[in-house]
């Protein structure tokens, strides 16, 4: 048990950190919604077009990003010494809403690096634990010295009107604490005075206990790393696209600006004076001469030259296929550095065939892979805790050496899929296992069998001729040639 003081020393300790985390995570998910500040670009060209591109971005760091969540789905959880996956804990998944939140969390770990899962139990249902998946600019878990997976202690902050609020979770017991929002438009001498406001405070709770105890004895928040390293921090798969995301969006910038001056050809007039028309008074007489304002002359397209030696000469105008080409070699580097498909960012790809399509993507399989391996063991942790948030210590055990089921993450065809199938089910491979691998879910692959079995029940001798020959069952209009009428004639006389 940890006293006030000691809860409160934690609490700062792990704030300073997530206040330092905050900064990247910040960053990393601006870029990925398109808020990119014009870089790399010279003092004079900042000076005159930067603000013309301020809210431009040609964004790529999203489809990086995304190429990877789109195939990372969890499909259920298998105990140590089960065969097939655990209802239970699928319904709690569900029942959580996290078919769809997992996804979010899956991207939060890609962009800002990590993300959390919180489990706690619900005591108005004590058969369905609360799962939640956790941004990590809110949360953070402390680890024991020397140990990476071994949780010391975990703080979730997050702001609500006018108040901050803070959790936190240890083995044995939950603190939970407040403070006044701190404002940054105050007077430095009302500062002074918030000094004191600003520390935290236990929270008055009137349902329940502060601090209150922790029934599963371990620290219910969970880390999932993307591209954890052994000593340093985890690694953004954003952080590596921010500086060629950068300079494409210097490329396009300049790209826009050389075609605008393109669109209007730069000409130069030599061998005459500048063009002048006379300056009038409010009485209408010629009081002198001004000269004629060229702005008039771009869109008027027409001027009078005079003078015999007058001459009109005209810039090159810049070859702007030059900044396309430069920007299709940047948007491959992109695409070799973090193993994103061609085709997922060049739409020139065009008439390539289907087994080239999957070499294409086997940077990107491999990718997903990585990650699957990663986010799997925290994943079955998260399984670890629901059921010790239910009482099952048993299955808990079971579940430290479990596994977290995937759908599969290479994108095939149905038919590649149906003909590689057929060929493992005459290998001996049983249907169940088939079945997941086609896609379907654990639920769903019991409720195919269920089906199969109704069938083996209506109809027995139709469908163990079809197992036997491992065909599908032919459909009623194909059920074999019409009797002719000898045949309607022997049947009569039999029947």
């Amino acid at each position: 048990m940890a006293t006030e003081t000691e809860a409160l020393r934690l609490v700062g300790l792990l704030e300073n950190e997530l206040v330092r985390r905050r900064g990247p995570i910040d960053r990393h998910n601006d870029y990925y919604r398109g808020k990119h500040p014009l870089k790399f670009a010279s003092e004079e060209f900042a000076k005159f077009h930067g603000e013309r591109y301020a809210d431009f971005s040609d964004n790529w760091v999203q489809v990086v990003a995304d190429a990877p969540v789109e195939r990372l789905t969890v499909t259920g959880f298998q105990a140590s010494g089960e065969v097939s996956a655990d209802a239970e804990l699928w319904k709690v998944w569900q029942v959580n809403g996290l078919d769809a939140d997992s996804q979010l969390g899956f991207l939060g770990s890609i962009t800002g690096a990590r993300t959390f899962v919180l489990v706690w139990g619900d005591p108005d249902d004590p058969d369905m634990p609360v799962v939640t998946f956790e941004d990590a600019s809110q949360c953070i878990v402390g680890y024991e010295p020397g140990s990476r997976r071994r949780r010391r202690a975990a703080l979730k902050r997050w702001q609500d009107g006018g108040e901050d609020y803070a959790t936190l979770y240890l083995h044995d017991e939950v603190w939970k604490f407040c403070r006044p929002l701190q404002r940054q438009d105050k007077s430095p001498q009302m500062a002074e005075v918030d000094e004191e406001l600003k520390r935290w405070r236990p929270r008055e709770l009137l349902t329940e206990p502060n601090p209150q105890p922790n029934p599963m004895g371990m620290v219910p928040m969970v880390e999932l790393p993307n591209k954890p390293m052994l000593v340093e921090e985890p690694i953004s798969d954003v952080s590596g696209v921010v500086a060629m995301q950068d300079a494409i969006n210097l490329l396009w910038a300049q790209l826009f600006t050389a075609s605008d001056a393109a669109s209007f050809p730069q000409r130069v007039i030599m061998g005459a004076e500048r063009p002048t028309i006379p300056k009038l008074n409010s009485a209408g007489e010629i009081v002198g001469k001004q000269a004629v304002d060229l702005a008039k002359f771009q869109v008027d397209r027409v001027a009078w030259i005079t003078g015999k030696d007058a001459r009109i000469a005209e810039w090159q105008a810049a070859n702007l296929a030059m900044y396309t080409g430069i920007i299709e070699t940047a948007v491959g580097h992109l695409a070799a550095q973090t193993r994103t498909p061609q085709h997922y960012l060049i739409s020139a790809m065009s008439n390539i065939g289907e087994g080239t399509l999957l070499a294409a993507e086997t940077g990107l399989v491999k990718r997903c892979d990585q990650k699957i391996l990663w986010l799997g063991q925290g994943l079955r942790e998260v399984a670890r805790l629901i059921a010790l948030a239910k009482g099952q210590t048993a299955l808990a055990e079971a579940l430290r050496s479990g596994r977290v089921l995937w759908a599969d993450t290479e994108s095939r065809s149905h038919a590649q899929m149906a003909d590689a199938l057929l060929k493992l089910k005459q290998l001996g491979f049983p249907f169940e296992w088939l079945a997941l691998r086609y896609g379907l879910t654990p639920t769903e692959v019991a409720d195919v069998i269920a089906m199969r079995e109704h069938e083996m029940e209506a109809d027995p001798v139709a469908e163990i001729t079809r197992m036997m020959a491992n065909q599908p069952g032919p459909p009623a209009s194909a059920a074999g040639p019409e009797p002719d009428d000898d045949e309607e004639d022997g049947n009569a006389a039999l029947g």
